[in-house]
């Protein structure tokens, strides 16, 4: 059976909690509304069952992370199920004692867990300590498949990546070459509060920037979900961090198809067409152009 041309997705931009029940309520409501109006793919944001704990280093936070399946995946698959949906969620995933991940689930319609992506680039910067929580994920799964691999699903192949790895092109390019069909970035980015305009301004449109140039390089569309709120800092040092919303979904030109504001919860709605990317890359065909004979040196840390 051949797919509709359209396909109407919803992003999940939401505030969260210090209490996981209360952020997973949240979810699931917003979630919930999305599949009500229609949404077959609805991609929540990165973390969102918690409050963003990397603003510190504090190894009681471990607590929170849980087995897959655990609860909330059970959860998780639950809701697709019920509402016959694909379902992007987030789970701080406890892999074994000491190794722990930030993880993508996807769920398909009857529930069951199409795949899951771990992390691959684990930022270290200030308010972002995720390298003390975090281990990067396999390169390579134990089945040879690169880490860097689209999960099937009834609505399409999901190059499904995480936040700081929206800044690197070779993640989704290598999603592209693998026949991804849309990229998904869920993300938890936002501002130091005490930054001044200019330079909050600078950093949001580079975000939205490097994420509408995949789309464009891989002529794909991008599906990029942030949170909002302030969240304080837990220990009190600063002033916390500012999510700034303006979660997008674009077209495989970088068009903007929808964009949220950066203040307020809500279910960002937007229909793909699916065939698009094909007809773009009929007359902008980049992938037939690549010199795969001359990026060698792309494997090496500095080009001597």
């Amino acid at each position: 059976m051949s797919q509709k041309r359209e396909l109407k997705v919803a992003a999940i931009q939401q505030t969260c909690s210090n209490d996981k029940a209360t952020s997973l309520a949240t979810s699931e409501r917003l979630v919930r509304e999305a599949a009500s109006n229609g949404a077959q793919l609805v991609v929540l944001q990165e973390l969102h069952a918690t409050l963003y704990f990397c603003q510190n280093e504090d190894t009681a936070v471990f607590e929170l992370a849980e087995p897959i399946p655990g609860p909330t995946s059970d959860r998780l698959g639950a809701l697709a199920a019920e509402l016959g949906i694909v379902l992007v969620g987030s789970i701080f995933e406890r892999r074994m004692n000491g190794v722990y991940h930030n993880t993508a689930v996807v769920f398909e319609t009857d529930g069951s867990l199409a795949g899951l992506y771990r992390k691959m680039h684990i930022p270290d910067d200030p308010g972002f300590y995720e390298k003390f929580y975090f281990t990067p994920g396999d390169a390579i799964f134990n089945d040879g498949r690169n880490g860097f691999t689209p999960i099937r699903t009834s609505v399409g192949s999901l190059g499904v990546l995480v936040c700081w790895d929206q800044w690197y092109p070779e993640a989704a390019r290598l999603m592209a070459l693998a026949g991804a069909e849309i990229l998904i970035y869920p993300t938890a980015i936002g501002w130091d509060v005490t930054d001044e305009a200019d330079e909050q301004s600078r950093q949001l449109e580079a975000w939205v920037t490097v994420q509408r140039g995949h789309a464009v390089a891989n002529n794909l569309p991008v599906i990029a979900p942030n949170r909002v709120g302030i969240e304080p800092h837990p220990e009190g040092l600063g002033d916390g961090i500012r999510f700034w919303g303006n979660s997008f979904v674009c077209g495989p030109q970088g068009e903007f198809l929808a964009r949220a504001n950066e203040t307020d919860e809500c279910v960002l709605y937007a229909t793909i067409d699916r065939e698009r990317s094909e007809n773009i890359r009929r007359i902008w065909p980049h992938f037939r152009d690549r010199r795969i004979d001359a990026y060698g040196d792309i494997l090496k840390r500095v080009r001597d």
